[in-house]
Order: C-alpha cells, then structure tokens, then sequence
C-alpha cells in the first residue's frame, strides 16, 4: 500500500523505517525532509502533518530504535537459563539488531555528538543508561549465582561490555562491511565472558 493511503500509526513506522534506511546510506545530519518524503512518494507536508518538525521525526526514530532494541533484548535475556547465558544471548541478539538495521549506529553516533540538548540526543543517553542497567543487573545476578567472578568491578564489565558491541560496530562502519560485526562479534564475546566468569 503507497505510503500516503496507510493508517496513521503505520505512516510513521514506514517513516522512521524510511529515515532509517537513509541512514544506512549517508550521513544522517545530511537527509533532509525532501529526501524522507521523496522516497516515501509524499509531499513535504504530509509528512509534516505527523511530524511537524525534523526533531520531532528524529526523537519518534530514537524512541522507535530503543523500543524495538530494549524489546529484543528482553526477549533474548527471557529466554537465557541463566545470567552468562543471558549476557551471551543480549550481546548476540544487539549485534543480530545492528545488522538488521545498520542506519541505527549511524543515527546512535550522530545524536550523541551533538553539543546541544535536544530530544534525540536525550532519547539515545537514555537508552544507553538502560542498557547499562540492564547488563549490571546480569552481572549482579551472574555473581550472586556463582557464575562470575565477585571481584570484578560491575560499573567497569557493564562498559566493557557496551564499549566492546560498540567498537565492533565501529570497525564494521569503517571497513563499510555490516556484516563484518556478525563474523567477529562471538569470538570478541567468548574472550568477555572470559574474563568475568568465575573460575573453578
């Protein structure tokens, strides 16, 4: 169904899916509206009529990526049998996202050069922050179970464990290769979990 016949829920998936896609191809400071709307076949107002300005569009893409992320996280983590297990799991199923979506890094990275305040920026510290949280919350249960090590510094294996997933989607952007993060990506984690797991 063309893009200006949908529903209006489904107008702004197709148009934060779009701008995604866009992302995946060029600098994301650098898609215009135009750009949006030309490839979704609307006029610049339509897509105004949802999103009345650029950064309400690009807050709805940083809220689309945290939901969709923190959503397969969860599932992932649900499904582990236990806290490595889900730390294995949540590390797999982020890098299995990226590849899906390789406009969100791009979109992630943009945001969070910005100097100024502004909604998107807000939305991806945010999103950060709970990620974090959710990796100590692991790591805190890993220790309670015995399965990792209780002398390693929490705050500092839950920023390993982000910087690790974010130096792999680095290395991928500048080898301009998505795919390079899923071949790497099990070696890096099994050398992480490594380090954290309690030894017998």
């Amino acid at each position: 169904m063309p893009a200006r016949h949908l529903p209006a829920d489904e107008r702004r998936n197709v148009t934060v899916e779009t701008v995604l896609a866009l992302a995946a191809e060029q600098n994301p400071s650098e898609i215009t509206t135009a750009a949006i709307a030309g490839r979704m076949r609307l006029t610049q107002g339509a897509l105004f009529r949802h999103f009345p300005t650029k950064e309400a569009l690009w807050t709805a893409v940083m809220e689309w990526v945290a939901e969709r992320l923190m959503q397969r996280i969860e599932r992932a983590v649900g499904e582990a049998p236990g806290p490595l297990a889900a730390l294995r799991s949540m590390f797999l199923a982020h890098v299995a996202f990226v590849v899906e979506h390789p406009g969100v890094p791009r979109m992630m990275f943009g945001e969070l050069q910005r100097a100024e305040a502004s909604g998107p920026k807000r939305m991806a510290q945010t999103l950060i922050r709970r990620y974090g949280e959710r990796v100590r919350a692991l790591l805190e249960a890993g220790q309670a179970g015995g399965e990792i090590a209780t002398d390693i510094d929490l705050d500092a294996a839950a920023t390993l464990f982000i910087g690790t997933i974010q130096g792999l989607v680095m290395q991928s952007l500048l080898a301009g290769d998505p795919e390079r993060i899923r071949r790497e990506a099990p070696a890096v984690l099994e050398l992480y979990l490594r380090g954290i797991r309690r030894q017998p």
